[in-house]
């Protein structure tokens, strides 16, 4: 609100996690965000679908995100989020239309790490030093889709 009371010509990034949805002030903010126009306003959503008791839908689901934004009023985009590429194009298209942004990022927890893709068990835990070399020598490959 800021940079817009100020009309400053730079944008605000707020990087949350699907977890963080379930959260009621995300809601008051992106509605805030839409009343006042805050179209310098770019939310992307690290949305794979896990947190640290479980999958989003076992835990408390989330439902359709992106039409939650739609309906609060945000212009909406969906990527994958191991797509560097493709986040950038959508960050770049965005248009000072009135309208705040959100680009739903889809991603793997653990994406690239055979032992830790896909498993919530991760989130809050280090691993040991044979899975951290492990980890490490099955990073120098891509992920794939």
């Amino acid at each position: 609100m800021a940079a817009k009371y100020k009309r400053a010509s730079y944008r605000v990034f707020a990087i949350v996690g699907d977890g963080e949805l379930q959260e009621g002030l995300v809601w008051e903010s992106a509605m805030s965000a839409a009343h006042y126009k805050l179209d310098n306003l770019i939310i992307l959503l690290d949305h794979n679908s896990l947190q640290i008791d479980g999958s989003n839908d076992q835990v408390m689901s989330l439902g359709d995100v992106t039409a939650k934004f739609k309906a609060f009023g945000f212009d909406c985009q969906q990527v994958d989020g191991h797509n560097i590429e493709a986040i950038t194009t959508a960050i770049r298209s965005v248009q000072a239309n009135g309208r705040p942004k959100f680009i739903d990022c889809i991603t793997r927890k653990g994406c690239g790490v055979s032992f830790m893709e896909d498993h919530f068990e991760w989130h809050g835990k280090a691993p040991n030093d044979k899975e951290l070399a492990r980890a490490i020598s099955e990073l120098g490959g891509a992920c794939n889709g």
